[in-house]
């Protein structure tokens, strides 16, 4: 993608952030439009450094685990061989969460974490899964874009059951998980690290 197709002009908010305003190939890989964010696929140039600052938040180290990404050119070369892989062969994948703002250009968008399908060797369903950046937290961005996101999974991906895991000691995916109606199903190995995972389980034509 080259940068006459993205168009891209950042520039910084007043929560530090920065805030992309782009073209015509970044609109047309909007998958999901909620009252307050935006869903799309994940673009190496443009979310390089937001994944590395997701990827290295505390949350994420502790619940989800370490990825080795460490610099913005790793957290690219991670987008590429791992979520747009999955995009690739799977027609599905972990998705870009953005904010939508008040700019008077409409294409503006403020990335505040991940939400999508991961399809893993170990299990026969895809599980839904989802990170926000800290400061991102406690708004409900994370159950409306996990919501809206199911219903795309069923709608457009045509799943019909996935499942998620959470660390047992992750008490607020715990109960996130619960509001959208998975249920806890059993407990399997973590296979990113020591541990175990609860893993969860969802009917979607229940959705």
């Amino acid at each position: 993608m080259s940068a006459e197709d993205l168009k891209i002009l950042s520039v910084t908010d007043d929560r530090g952030f920065g805030i992309f305003h782009f073209g015509t190939s970044l609109i047309e890989s909007m998958l999901i439009n909620t009252p307050r964010l935006i869903l799309r696929e994940m673009d190496s140039a443009l979310d390089a450094e937001f994944i590395n600052q997701l990827l290295n938040s505390a949350g994420f180290l502790k619940y989800i685990g370490d990825r080795g990404v460490r610099t913005q050119a790793e957290a690219a070369d991670f987008i590429t061989h791992r979520y747009q892989q999955s995009y690739k062969v799977n027609g599905f994948g972990l998705y870009t969460v953005t904010l939508k703002t008040e700019s008077v250009d409409e294409k503006a968008s403020v990335p505040v974490g991940i939400c999508g399908f991961v399809k893993r060797e170990t299990l026969e369903l895809p599980d839904l899964g989802f990170a926000l950046l800290p400061q991102f937290e406690g708004n409900g961005y994370a159950f409306e874009a996990a919501e809206h996101c199911l219903k795309y999974g069923a709608e457009t991906i045509g799943l019909k059951e996935v499942y998620a895991v959470a660390v047992p000691e992750n008490s607020k995916s715990h109960k996130l998980l619960g509001r959208l109606g998975f249920s806890k199903k059993r407990t399997i190995p973590d296979t990113n690290q020591d541990g175990t995972l609860t893993l969860f389980h969802l009917t979607l034509n229940a959705v």
